[in-house]
């Protein structure tokens, strides 16, 4: 994470860019503050909304969001997280790799050295969990499918594994419950990732091939398609901070994997148009947002950390996708530039994942030992926070609406959840953030088609492992069959999906 922040964790940087003796310095920063694009005047704080006086009520957001009979209310996993038994990709390879010893001691690459493992074994409870969602009253499924099950060998494919894919498909259509298939969420085969993966462009050929392979099976009945899953946190993780496999350290580099996942969207998203039943499916790629914003708007380090988070995290990707020119440029750290023609024309929809916001502050990003809180300063205002420190900040649900509406294409919200052991701010949460998904829906700022809550159920969430419980549903663990038992906080999704009256669109 410090990575977002060069200057002020480098002194000596910072004084080289200050001082009036560093020609090249100031010449190559002042290019940077002319190829970022300000912020307007006004602050974030200032347009916080007052929760005392707005109806959060089933009634109001329903009234407000004005919901149609086609809106899609779902809920969301994906394959690793959830399926378990998996045990030749790259995020298998990265916990088996995971281990200290009193010789080289280390800090875990899985939140307390845990493994993924059975996970909470859906790959066998499929037929239960679809059951949960019948409960719920919802009337979509994001899921993805895994590609090292698909394809465990190069060029070797397993039928039968994309037969079970093909029978879930199946159930959740004789439920009237709509598919959304994700083809890359974070994992991909061993082999993929030692032929080096996404960081070369040559690769892209094999998950073409395997999104084909996938999309002729099952988009005769399947027509909701994801390419790639929040490809900036993917190579962010990866590759900058060294969090997710395969643990680099290196920022240019990020920023070249994620030039080549947004290659690889425009190229599986042509080429699958292009197939029998292309035409007639909806192919998209979902982005995740979490703004920068500054704690003390006049602070000039405060805005140039955030103004250079905001590049790489969010504009590089969604210029991408709206003129095709991708420009990944840090100063003295990284500058990956390309230009693809066809990417404004390769989304059906644009996916959102929206948690919150990072709240920038330079002095605590300079002196926060942790670094998983460096991107979260404390504020003066008072905020309610998930089990992940991050706050609940439901204005900026409806300013990242705002962000991917300007694409002037369909929204799927993919993801947006609480992790909240406790179950005592879920419902809180639910009631201001689809409140906020209303508003938005009400002013036009986006035309939203559906709203995924990630997740159905407690999962493996990756560096955190079991640590945190995003679930409507809660798994117990310990028994055997990882009994599901949905959440009192979750009641109020399960109300408002009832009033709403989802109708299913699988006829």
């Amino acid at each position: 994470l410090s990575l977002l922040a060069p200057f002020v964790n480098d002194p000596v940087r910072l004084w080289n860019i200050a001082s009036p003796f560093s020609s090249s310095s100031r010449t190559e920063l002042w290019s940077a503050l002319t190829h970022l694009r300000w912020p307007s005047p006004r602050t974030w704080q200032s347009e916080l909304w007052d929760w005392r006086s707005i109806d959060t009520s089933v009634e109001n957001i329903k009234r407000l969001g004005n919901f149609g009979s086609e809106f899609l209310w779902g809920t969301a996993t994906a394959a690793y997280q959830v399926e378990g038994g998996i045990s030749n990709n790259n995020w298998a390879q990265w916990e088996r790799e995971d281990h200290s010893t009193p010789a080289r001691p280390r800090a875990p690459h899985i939140k307390q050295f845990q493994r993924c493992g059975s996970a909470v074994d859906h790959w066998n409870m499929r037929e239960v969990d679809i059951g949960l969602m019948k409960d719920l009253g919802t009337n979509a499924y994001r899921f993805s499918v895994e590609w090292a099950r698909v394809e465990p060998e190069r060029g070797k494919f397993d039928y039968e594994a994309l037969r079970r894919y093909s029978e879930e498909v199946d159930m959740l259509l004789d439920a009237n419950i709509v598919p959304m298939i994700t083809l890359h969420h974070f994992t991909h085969p061993l082999w993929f990732e030692e032929i080096g993966g996404f960081e070369s462009a040559a690769n892209i050929d094999y998950f073409v091939r395997f999104s084909k392979l996938v999309f002729e099976e099952l988009s005769f009945r399947v027509k909701l398609w994801c390419t790639i899953n929040e490809p900036v946190v993917f190579a962010f993780n990866g590759w900058g901070a060294g969090i997710f496999p395969p643990g680099k350290k290196d920022l240019a580099l990020s920023g070249t994997v994620l030039c080549n996942l947004l290659r690889a969207h425009v190229r599986v998203y042509h080429e699958l148009k292009s197939l029998k039943y292309g035409s007639g499916c909806q192919i998209g790629i979902v982005k995740d947002i979490f703004q920068f914003d500054p704690v003390q708007w006049w602070n000039v380090l405060d805005q140039l950390i955030c103004l250079f988070g905001e590049s790489l995290f969010n504009t590089a990707t969604l210029g991408f996708l709206k003129t095709g020119r991708f420009r990944f440029w840090l100063p003295f750290m990284a500058n990956v530039e390309h230009y693809d023609r066809a990417a404004p024309s390769s989304m059906d929809w644009i996916g959102l994942n929206y948690y919150s916001h990072f709240t920038i502050s330079a002095v605590h990003v300079m002196l926060e030992p942790d670094p998983e809180q460096k991107l979260q300063a404390p504020s003066t205002r008072c905020f309610v926070f998930d089990d992940m420190n991050h706050p609940m900040y439901a204005e900026g649900f409806y300013r990242a609406l705002q962000q991917v509406g300007e694409l002037s294409c369909p929204v799927y919200v993919a993801e947006n959840g609480i992790s909240d052991a406790q179950d005592d701010r879920r419902a809180l949460f639910l009631r201001r953030y689809l409140y906020a998904l209303a508003k938005a829906m009400h002013d036009g700022v986006a035309d939203v088609r559906g709203y995924f809550y990630w997740t159905l159920l407690d999962n493996f969430e990756w560096a955190e492992g079991f640590l945190q419980h995003f679930g409507l549903f809660e798994v117990d663990m310990r028994s055997p069959y990882k009994e599901r038992k949905l959440r009192a906080g979750s009641h109020f999704f399960v109300d408002l999906v009832r009033t709403c009256h989802a109708s299913p669109l699988c006829a």
